[in-house]
């Protein structure tokens, strides 16, 4: 019985803590995801930065990518694969949480959940991928 308690109140702080809240300017959908791939900055296309891209899943919210306010030299946004179907099939998302790393609307990069809903890839492993694409940018 102490097990299975313990075991519980393991797994409920987990989720709690889990859970990171994003601030509604970083949520996309359907109607503006073209738009936000395809970004432009007033300082013209050399200082156009990577955008990534975390498709995430109300049911999995446990799982997602919390360390998104920790990347650099990236912009960052989330889509409710419930409020973007299009997107969701045009990038062949099937598990929550993606994270597809865009660059002039180009998909360059893709970290898929695994079966398991984890996403097997860190903020060191995410960060890396970012810094790789904006280096073959300057190409």
């Amino acid at each position: 019985m102490k097990l299975k308690i313990t075991l519980l109140l393991t797994l409920l702080t987990n989720i709690l803590f889990a859970q990171v809240t994003v601030p509604d300017k970083y949520w996309i959908e359907d109607s503006n995801f073209e738009d936000k791939i395809n970004e432009h900055h007033e300082f013209g296309d050399d200082d156009k930065l990577p955008v990534v891209v975390e498709f995430w899943a109300s049911f999995n919210a446990a799982n997602c990518f919390a360390d998104w306010d920790k990347i650099k030299n990236a912009v960052y946004y989330r889509v409710d694969i419930a409020k973007a179907p299009n997107a969701k099939k045009e990038y062949r998302v099937r598990m929550a949480p993606t994270l597809i790393i865009f660059k002039s609307g180009i998909k360059e990069e893709v970290f898929k959940a695994g079966l398991d809903l984890v996403l097997p890839a860190d903020l060191n492993d995410i960060q890396e991928a970012i810094d790789d694409v904006n280096t073959a940018s300057k190409f």
